[in-house]
């Protein structure tokens, strides 16, 4: 009985080898369509475009209109953003659920109301040097609303990240960047599959970035070599560099990116020399806290 059932394993491991084999091979020699091309991308004088971060957080108090107005003057060529639902339906540009890490206010986001929201400081609780000084306490900073963004700053360039999955806020900001003209200068990236599969329904015509699962999806085949056969959703791969032990941006997976019409955006690179690396790996663009840093890296000079 035992030699039965080791060779009926036997003949079973070898026909899943066989068909792994199979579709490798026929994978191998499969091409898919290259990622649609948005005109987000292009016209870019820079090789590697700069992202502020939340607007360039460890500059200026993240997610608000001064933090976006001084690094749009400074240079940079996209600026980062999270979106949430206020309890009235308005887009707010806020990263946490919660305001308390960012305000002198608490409370989630989508229990209040816009006016409640405008109250409270959003300069707060911002120091540049380990507590020392809040040079941006009483400043009449506040949390601004996504549509304030874009009346301010109508030329430039968007990755916004849609936080809120229930109640769905994909519609409305679908709604906002086409009243506002945006469709060619905004990149729509989230870590939620649902808000991203939403958007593209709503828009295809505005560019996104590849969820987690798209990701691992396209790492996987870049690592075998049968990257080719990918045919992407999107237009851009925001990655971190490392995934715990796992090194996620490597030439190869730049590469990779590359050949099916991708760029490759990499978050959040604090440190010179990290940025260093990665501009010599061919990426297309590094998120950063400090665009300041990446601009003179690049050889930029930061026009402030």
């Amino acid at each position: 009985m035992l030699r039965k059932l080791a060779k009926w394993f036997g003949v079973f491991l070898l026909g899943v080898i066989f068909c792994a084999l199979s579709i490798y091979i026929y994978l191998a020699f499969q091409t898919g369509e290259a990622a649609v091309e948005r005109s987000v991308f292009k016209g870019r004088a820079s090789p590697v475009l700069v992202f502020a971060h939340r607007g360039g957080g460890g500059l200026i108090p993240e997610n608000t209109l001064e933090a976006f107005v001084y690094s749009a003057k400074m240079g940079v060529d996209v600026l980062e953003l999270d979106i949430r639902s206020t309890a009235d339906g308005t887009l707010v540009v806020m990263h946490d659920g919660d305001v308390a890490r960012t305000t002198n206010g608490s409370g989630r986001v989508h229990d209040l109301t816009l006016d409640a929201l405008k109250k409270f400081d959003a300069g707060y609780l911002f120091t540049p040097d380990d507590g020392k000084t809040y040079p941006f306490r009483g400043k009449g900073v506040s949390i601004p609303t996504l549509r304030e963004i874009f009346e301010a700053l109508p030329e430039m360039t968007f990755n916004i990240e849609p936080k809120q999955q229930t109640p769905p806020i994909t519609g409305p900001l679908c709604e906002l960047v086409r009243e506002r003209k945006m469709t060619d200068k905004v990149i729509i990236g989230s870590f939620n599959q649902t808000n991203l599969d939403d958007f593209r329904r709503e828009c295809p015509e505005v560019a996104t970035s590849a969820s987690p699962s798209e990701v691992s999806e396209f790492l996987a085949l870049s690592k075998t070599g049968i990257g080719r056969s990918y045919s992407p959703p999107m237009q851009a791969l925001q990655v971190p560099e490392n995934l715990g032990a796992l090194q996620v941006v490597s030439k190869q997976f730049v590469d990779a990116a590359h050949e099916r019409n991708l760029k490759v955006h990499v978050w959040t690179i604090n440190d010179p020399a990290d940025m260093q690396r990665l501009i010599e790996l061919g990426v297309d663009g590094i998120m950063t806290d400090y665009p300041d840093q990446l601009l003179e890296l690049l050889m930029r000079k930061p026009a402030l």
